[in-house]
């Protein structure tokens, strides 16, 4: 069997972290980060995890782990609730880089000479525990395959957590929406108030504490 080779930079020095998140937008759940380094060569089909079918999500997500160094973070409903969504988003990205960090470490490997995030801002300077390199990447989702990889990995890593909810919590179509707004959840929010995984900072949410 051939010996798994890792991403890095052009320069050699050094391996090429991606980081995206998934779960910013919904009204329940944790949000969750994901951080990847790929193997080389890399599994074929990466994009943005939002473009993607779920069965196609799910192989991607099964090659990525195989081949791949990936580790996950996640920021809870609490934690989102105390420092807001971008805080607690900053925090998951953090919590994923340290423990893949953490595995590369362990294995003796060199830690990451670069971190790609989706997005236009990075935990650099925003978290006191975030010490590495890093360039935020607007739409690196669709064009940066190691973020691409994480971000389908964050994305099936969250779904995953919100199917288990939905069964404590059936009301709300979780299996379905991920905890997003849909008209669905919506109406259930008003019917049967929220649980303690909805964000009580965010406003659909929030407003029903006031009647």
């Amino acid at each position: 069997m051939p010996v798994t080779t890792f991403q890095k930079t052009p320069c050699g020095k050094g391996f090429v972290i991606g980081v995206d998140e998934a779960g910013r937008g919904p009204l329940a759940g944790p949000v969750v980060a994901a951080a990847v380094v790929l193997c080389r060569p890399r599994p074929a089909g990466l994009d943005d995890s939002k473009k993607l079918r779920r069965d196609t999500r799910a192989v991607l997500e099964d090659r990525i782990k195989r081949r791949c160094r990936w580790a996950v973070g996640v920021a809870d409903v609490d934690e989102i609730d105390s420092l807001n969504i971008f805080g607690a988003t900053m925090l998951a990205m953090t919590r994923a880089v340290l423990a893949l960090c953490n595995q590369l470490d362990a294995d003796g490997l060199d830690g990451p000479h670069q971190v790609l995030v989706d997005g236009n801002l990075t935990p650099a300077g925003r978290r006191p525990e975030w010490c590495w390199p890093a360039r935020a990447i607007v739409g690196g989702d669709a064009i940066e395959p190691c973020i691409s990889a994480a971000s389908i990995v964050a994305k099936e890593h969250r779904d995953r957590l919100m199917r288990g909810h939905a069964a404590a919590h059936p009301h709300y179509g979780w299996e379905r929406n991920a905890g997003y707004g849909t008209p669905e959840h919506l109406t259930a929010l008003r019917d049967h108030g929220p649980t303690p995984l909805h964000r009580r900072s965010f406003a659909p949410v929030a407003q029903l504490a006031l009647f």
